[in-house]
């Protein structure tokens, strides 16, 4: 669950503008700048390569202008509910900016193992924790809100719990092969885009093994692509109230929740004060449906988790990394 700051595409020539999928828009970054950077990091230590980041993040501040608007949108309605009070008066959008480079650096640091349990406070009043002991597997639903990449570094460290990250991967491949080659173990990785029956089956038979699985719920699915259980392409995709306007959530972790019969969770991890926080909490013990109210179900589980991300923003108002105009989803 990575996420870059994009390259948005042309609009067409004639007509009304148009607002491409998330996952059609092309990336500014490159592999060769993220592995300067990182080796930079590694060798000089962050105070020194400090300049260097702030110059890449300044090229790509000023070369994505549709970027630069979906950052000030989000922030605009984080003032208009009252939820702004954690952002910072004087540049809150290259301020955003600037701190998903700082991410990226802790994702380096994490894996490297510069970043340790020590350094993470754990909420967990539902004891979620205990639960990765035994029993069957459950599902995380995350968002690219913080750093879920120090949970992920964390989890794999010790070894408690098997966690299989479902994932677009058409943008995190290239990340992903930086993170594993500055310390990350293989990752276990699924292609949201690839969820057929085999690959249900599949997962239905790690979550019996006690392995848990973590997916984003806040991007929606790639177009063209069938989600089990959905019935038409616009299934794929419920509305929520987020932020005081309805926006595109996808119904895939609701629904793979309904089919593989196992409880749903929330987990964030926010950098507050200078000091990781993670965050887990149970959203739901059960989800399922009777005939015909499945949309329904779904729309109202969505919905509880819009809410609840919203009051993760507010703790953390410049850790949202979607750089897209998430107001004009793809429904």
């Amino acid at each position: 669950m990575t996420s870059r700051v994009p390259q948005p595409a042309r609009p067409p020539a004639s007509g009304a503008a148009h607002h491409p999928h998330w996952a059609d828009q092309q990336e500014r970054g490159t592999p060769v700048l993220l592995r300067l950077t990182a080796w930079a990091a590694r060798t000089f230590g962050r105070r020194t390569v400090r300049p260097l980041v702030l110059l890449i993040v300044l090229y790509f501040f000023c070369v994505a202008p549709r970027a630069r608007r979906a950052i000030a949108d989000y922030q605009q309605r984080l003032h208009a509910q009252g939820l702004a009070q954690a952002l910072p008066a004087r540049r809150p959008v290259f301020g955003q900016f600037m701190a998903f480079a700082d991410a990226i650096l802790d994702k380096l640091d994490v894996w490297q193992g510069r970043l340790t349990r020590a350094d993470v406070s754990v909420l967990d009043p539902d004891d979620l924790h205990g639960q990765m002991h035994g029993g069957r597997g459950q599902i995380l639903v995350c968002a690219h809100l913080g750093n879920m990449d120090v949970c992920r570094a964390l989890i794999e460290r010790s070894g408690e719990v098997a966690l299989n990250v479902l994932v677009h991967t058409r943008h995190a491949e290239a990340f992903n092969r930086l993170l594993e080659s500055h310390g990350a173990s293989r990752l276990r990785l699924y292609q949201v885009t690839e969820l057929d029956p085999a690959t249900m089956l599949d997962l239905n038979q790690r979550v019996e093994r006690g392995e848990w699985l973590a997916i984003a719920g806040d991007r929606v699915p790639v177009r063209g692509t069938p989600v089990p259980g959905a019935r038409t392409a616009n299934a794929r995709v419920t509305r929520a109230e987020f932020l005081g306007a309805p926006a595109a959530f996808p119904q895939g972790p609701w629904l793979l929740a309904g089919l593989l019969r196992c409880p749903v969770n929330v987990l964030f991890c926010t950098k507050i004060a200078g000091r990781y926080r993670v965050t887990l909490e149970r959203l739901a013990d059960a989800v399922s449906w009777s005939r015909g109210q499945r949309d329904t179900e779904i729309a109202t589980w969505a919905q509880r988790y819009a809410d609840r991300l919203a009051r993760e923003c507010a703790d953390a108002p410049q850790q949202w990394f979607n750089f897209y105009p998430f107001w004009n989803g793809h429904a």
